[in-house]
């Protein structure tokens, strides 16, 4: 199944919350209204906002304060997205240029302070301390995930419970958040507040690995991204850490140095060592079982064309090449 035809049922939703984006994007300053146009409109998948819709129509929300707490999330998402490619030194995302390539650092920097400040402002606009309190707890994790990863890089000897972590801040957080919003909005009682949060959690850990594996084993026309990137910056993903425990001394070994070294001379044959020691099945198992947790964890919400959209898209996040 595609993501739009897991979307069409919040289509009219996914439609007012781009308006919403576009309205509250606009600032006087002309540099900020570019680069963030250029960012929000590049294409990406919208899978937070779209899982703040879902987990509000499976609580029966009826309002609209679900469209604007959809787009906060995108706009912290944009902004992560913005000081990311910075200190990754990024060329490319989702096909194009990054706004730091395109704009420079200061001002991709800069902006995604703007985004990150008017998707505060929106907050306080709802007037709801559970909203405010769990979009700013989120929002500190992720920084503390952002500061994790660039401590594991060029370490290798970060095992796969140390990264897992890193993916639970920097990723999963904003993924449970927003289904936690949904909830929230739809007045959920605690019992389905906690299902659909941890469905979240899981659906983002299940969505990083996958991207993990892309990495090593999608096409840069599908991804959107230069293949290796992981490893020229010293990332230690998942692949990787399993090729360090599980592959033969010498797979080990160009690995360890690899990740220690960085760049792109050995991509070649950390590739070859990636696909020989199984590593790309170990992360998809992995992520399959994130996947299943998630299922799992909103078992014991009511049926409804939001649950089964919920569930497709555990499976989307898994079976996707890009």
């Amino acid at each position: 199944m595609t993501l739009e035809q897991l979307y069409a049922l919040i289509g009219p939703d996914m439609k007012a919350v781009d308006s919403v984006i576009r309205a509250r994007l606009y600032s006087e300053v002309v540099l900020v209204r570019q680069v963030a146009e250029y960012i929000i409109s590049g294409g990406g998948k919208r899978m937070r906002p779209a899982l703040v819709l879902l987990a509000a129509g499976a609580m029966d929300y009826k309002g609209t304060r679900h469209q604007e707490m959809a787009a906060v999330v995108e706009f912290i998402h944009t902004a992560t997205l913005l000081h990311d490619d910075v200190v990754d030194e990024s060329a490319l995302r989702r096909g194009r240029d990054t706004a730091n390539a395109m704009f420079g650092n200061a001002a991709s920097v800069l902006v995604g302070d703007f985004l990150y400040s008017r998707a505060f402002q929106m907050m306080v606009e709802v007037d709801n301390m559970r909203v405010m309190s769990v979009l700013s707890d989120a929002t500190n994790v992720i920084a503390e995930g952002e500061v994790l990863q660039l401590m594991n890089c060029h370490d290798a000897d970060v095992d796969e419970a140390r990264y897992l972590q890193v993916i639970r801040y920097k990723t999963a957080k904003l993924f449970e958040a927003a289904a936690q919003l949904g909830a929230i909005l739809g007045g959920a009682s605690a019992k389905f507040e906690d299902a659909l949060s941890s469905y979240g959690m899981h659906l983002g850990t299940a969505f990083q690995l996958i991207d993990d594996v892309l990495d090593y084993s999608g096409f840069e026309g599908d991804t959107g991204k230069h293949l290796g990137d992981d490893l020229a910056e010293g990332k230690p993903t998942l692949p990787l850490i399993y090729v360090m425990q599980h592959g033969t001394p010498e797979q080990a070994a160009c690995v360890r140095l690899a990740i220690e070294e960085g760049g792109r001379d050995d991509f070649p044959a950390v590739l070859e060592a990636i696909h020989a020691s199984g590593a790309l099945a170990h992360a998809r198992t992995q992520a399959a079982n994130e996947a299943e947790a998630a299922r799992t964890s909103i078992a014991c919400l009511g049926d409804s064309n939001y649950k089964e959209a919920l569930l497709q898209l555990t499976l989307f996040a898994v079976e996707r090449d890009h």
